[in-house]
């Protein structure tokens, strides 16, 4: 059966929020910020009305984010106390561990840091300012951005290409040169190599 959304009307705290994941990619947090401030006040009300934040609502009645942790936490830290919601589901009456296991069942939870590491489920952070950030992360986006592949529904996509970058881009030359790590993750990211992962894009032969 299909899921309904149902849009919550009344604002929502941010900080009430819970993550379902450890880490963000802090580019793609800044980029968003940027877009943020460029809106003006009339654009506000259409601007929150269009990216309500999907939720899972758990035990104890507690709402748990299941996409846009960027954007929440980039709303956070231009000011925004509070955010429109839509509840994928309701889920309260399960004890803690099997609220767990149905969030990871449904591929709805990424407790893994920012080495790529899987951590338990009480490492995730208690509210989006917890959030931290993963350079690869911000990597993977930023070779999206550049054409590296596309954008794909599969959940996490973006962590997977993550991984992919995390064991052949050095560290020292995401750190130093981010310009030029973009530009040798977009190269990798359309040979052969990258054509398990969701959005892959074959390399033409003029490009």
């Amino acid at each position: 059966m299909r899921q309904q959304y149902e849009p919550v009307l009344v604002p929502v705290p941010i900080l009430s929020l819970r993550p379902t994941q450890i880490t963000v990619g802090r580019h793609e947090v800044e980029r968003k910020r940027s877009e943020i401030r460029q809106l003006g006040d009339e654009q506000w009300p259409g601007y929150l009305g269009r990216h309500m934040i999907p939720v899972v609502i758990g035990p104890k009645d507690r709402y748990y984010i299941i996409d846009n942790h960027h954007l929440s936490l980039a709303l956070h830290l231009e000011g925004i106390e509070q955010v429109l919601i839509t509840s994928v589901a309701d889920v309260s009456k399960l004890s803690k561990l099997s609220f767990w296991h149905y969030m990871d069942a449904r591929n709805w939870l990424h407790p893994f840091d920012a080495e790529g590491v899987r951590q338990p489920y009480d490492a995730l952070p208690k509210s989006v300012d917890g959030l931290i950030d993963d350079p690869y992360r911000s990597l993977a986006g930023a070779v999206r951005d550049a054409g590296g592949f596309a954008k794909d529904p599969t959940p996490y996509s973006e962590f997977l290409w993550a991984d992919f970058l995390r064991e052949r881009v050095p560290p020292d030359l995401l750190r130093t040169d981010f310009a030029a790590a973009i530009a040798q993750g977009t190269r990798l990211a359309r040979t052969g190599e990258a054509d398990y992962l969701p959005g892959w894009c074959r390399s033409q032969p003029w490009s």
